[in-house]
């Protein structure tokens, strides 16, 4: 399988490197000063699933039509750079090409869909907490590194959500060949927005808001709110994924945020409007009362009002 990997960051760089360090054939399409980092010091991967130092193939915006279609497009961008992601990867789109987005959220597949034709689109997700050190090397925090993903319409499509599984089980990445991927979609979109809401909205870690007066019953109401929108628009959150969901966003001591909250508290672009401006957007679409996610969404837009008119 011959797979390119959107971007060299945190996520694409983990997954993208795991899949190069097994002898996969992977290319990663990458800005040019991550392409001049990527010669000069190559990818680095630091982790306690293993480091390791990798020369990988690179291409840019500029080269990546040179080097023919690919099987596999691994998209791993933030969803605010998702329309020049679309444009980046299209020279690599070819007749056989699948593509598989492992963004947060489901805003990103109507653009996708309407670019590339849903039947090149599979269901993704990944869950994963990692980003790029001071020297451009890849820091993997944790032990959970795995990826989600299934067809979304529930056909075979020649198998190539079984090949997919395949080649990651030869990277010894962590994965699940969804039957219904988008029950699974669904349940970690509730609970991301539900986490970066609440996290961002009363700036604290999970344990730090569970600690108020109120946190407790707040975060609640907010989860339950996410949690109607997704039985609304028909993919209501298992038991079993409800509950490991409850216990994560409810536990005493958690250092647990967002990663939108550690981007927003150090200046930078948030995925808010994506993730928790999408719920709320379905809530309204679907007649569900959504007050808390209405206030953690105000919050995030007046972040990002001030930092447009330059006052952070």
């Amino acid at each position: 399988m011959r797979i390119l990997v959107l971007g060299a960051g945190g996520t694409g760089g983990y997954f993208g490197g795991r899949l190069a360090e097994a002898g996969i054939d992977t290319t990663f399409l990458v800005r040019p000063e991550r392409a001049r980092t990527l010669d000069d010091k190559g990818l680095v991967i630091r982790s306690p699933f293993g480091d390791a130092n990798l020369r990988v193939k690179h291409v840019t915006a500029d080269t990546v039509g040179d080097a023919g279609s690919f099987d596999l497009v691994l998209l791993s961008c933030k969803a605010y750079d998702l329309h020049s992601a679309i444009e980046a990867i299209d020279p690599a789109v070819g007749d056989g090409t699948a593509i598989l987005p492992i963004l947060n959220g489901l805003a990103h597949y109507p653009s996708l869909d309407r670019r590339f034709g849903p039947d090149r689109i599979i269901g993704g997700m990944c869950v994963i907490s990692a980003g790029k050190g001071p020297d451009g090397e890849i820091v993997h925090y944790g032990n959970g590194a795995s990826i989600t993903f299934g067809e979304r319409d529930g056909a075979t499509h020649g198998g190539r959500c079984d090949a997919i599984a395949a080649t990651l089980a030869s990277a010894r990445i962590d994965h699940t060949h969804a039957e219904d991927i988008h029950r699974d979609l669904w349940a970690k979109f509730t609970f991301l927005a539900t986490l970066a809401g609440a996290t961002c909205l009363f700036r604290g870690s999970v344990g730090d808001i569970i600690a108020t007066d109120d946190g407790r019953l707040l975060v609640e109401r907010m989860y339950e709110e996410c949690l109607g929108v997704a039985r609304a628009c028909g993919h209501p959150v298992p038991d079993k994924a409800r509950s490991f969901a409850w216990k994560t966003l409810t536990q005493e001591g958690s250092p647990l945020t967002a990663s939108m909250l550690r981007d927003l508290e150090s200046g930078q672009r948030i995925e808010g409007d994506h993730i928790v401006g999408d719920m709320l957007r379905r809530a309204r679409d679907a007649d569900v009362p959504a007050p808390l996610l209405q206030v953690a969404l105000t919050h995030l837009q007046a972040y990002e009002a001030r930092k447009a008119r330059g006052g952070l």
